[in-house]
């Protein structure tokens, strides 16, 4: 089994239940094994200002499928749960956003599929959820350390929010 890290986010609706939701589906216990679950964390938007803040986490999963069986997997899971990718904004408001953004220390690049992500690195609110799982020692692969990573990009707004509120 292959161990991947996977971001979720979302700024519409139920937003927690909403991510709750993901990860389950995500996560059947025969294709796809949650190992660990970050923190949530609260963001301000990306691009477009004039939104809700978004709620992001990350987890760890152990799966049998391909990078692009669990790409394909996630897209379904996002479109089931409401986002339409070809009809929303940019950095625009969202039910819910789903990303690999590490698979072992493997590196791919193909059109529909980059891993690492290719802006994990600029991204506070991927980073500090992905250290909650990994630690700041995990090199992301051909980035550096996730901790080196993420003080780079220590002026991006990112907090851990309680269980509940």
């Amino acid at each position: 089994m292959a161990e991947a890290l996977l971001a979720l986010g979302a700024n519409v609706g139920d937003v927690r239940a909403t991510l709750e939701h993901a990860v389950e589906m995500i996560c059947d216990g025969d294709l796809v094994r949650l190992r660990a679950r970050s923190s949530d964390y609260r963001t301000p938007p990306w691009g477009v200002e004039q939104q809700p803040e978004f709620v992001n986490l990350c987890i760890a999963v152990e799966t049998n499928l391909s990078p692009g069986g669990l790409l394909e997997r996630v897209q379904q899971i996002e479109a089931t749960l409401g986002r339409d990718r070809a009809g929303e904004t940019r950095w625009g408001p969202r039910p819910i956003d789903l990303d690999v953004l590490v698979w072992g220390a493997r590196i791919v690049r193909a059109p529909e599929l980059e891993v690492p992500h290719p802006r994990l690195a600029e991204r506070r609110f991927a980073l500090l959820p992905l250290i909650d799982l990994v630690g700041e020692g995990f090199v992301v692969p051909g980035a550096g350390p996730a901790g080196e990573l993420a003080r780079r990009v220590a002026d991006q707004r990112c907090d851990e929010v309680a269980a509940t509120w």
